[in-house]
């Protein structure tokens, strides 16, 4: 987990990136396949029972229009949601979410 403050100040797509600029001073990015690939609701990623069972909604396979954001939607000053061109708007990113996976990029 980040040690750092995980404000995010400002956003940018580019291309098939989405570039970030944080409060500490930080820049960084992510490629928008993984962005759709590490969503985190409930149908993608799961949600667990009180014994610890994980169920997932059905997989549908991904086509080229998962990973082309039609829009995307803060979440009170928190969270970004990002809308996808298949359709899919379910997964709400936290801040702190996204600078994780912004800094365990092997190439960042």
């Amino acid at each position: 987990m980040s040690q750092h403050k995980t404000n995010l100040i400002d956003y940018e797509q580019v291309n098939d990136l989405l570039i970030f600029k944080w409060e500490d001073g930080f820049e960084s990015y992510i490629p928008l396949r993984t962005l759709r690939e590490k969503c985190p609701c409930a149908n993608c990623e799961g949600e667990k029972d009180v014994f610890g069972n994980i169920y997932k909604g059905t997989i549908k396979a991904n086509s080229k229009e998962s990973f082309l954001l039609k829009g995307i939607q803060p979440v009170g000053y928190y969270a970004l949601r990002p809308f996808w061109q298949d359709g899919h708007h379910a997964g709400i990113y936290s801040f702190e979410f996204l600078r994780t996976l912004c800094e365990n990029q092997k190439d960042n």
